[in-house]
């Protein structure tokens, strides 16, 4: 078990003896319930990768495949390394352009 040593100013802490007193615990067993009961309320943290998506989504760069795209995506068979074999081979752009093209201009 950790120990959290906090200061107080001495009529907070008088509030928290008083508040202890009258539900017959003390200050520091109040004060855990308090902590633990608050710290069930908040949201877990984002991750790392929740908070780059969502900053990517806000900033238009990211967007969300629609169902029929869903849809292509689980029908296709083609991997990463043939289209770039296929591009190469036609001298296309390189596949992020493509896709930037296709998705249109941000609106």
């Amino acid at each position: 078990m950790a120990t959290l040593k906090i200061e107080l100013s001495s009529e907070l802490y008088e509030r928290l003896r008083s508040i202890a007193s009258s539900r017959g615990t003390s200050v520091e067993a109040l004060a855990q319930t308090w902590i633990q009961a608050q710290s069930e309320v908040e949201p877990a943290p984002e991750s790392t990768r929740e908070r780059l998506r969502a900053a990517l989504r806000a900033a238009g760069l990211l967007a969300e495949p629609s169902e029929e795209m869903r849809r292509i995506a689980a029908e296709s068979t083609l991997t990463l390394e043939e289209a770039r074999a296929i591009l190469d081979r036609v001298g296309g752009k390189p596949l992020s352009e493509v896709i930037l093209e296709m998705r249109g201009p941000k609106g």
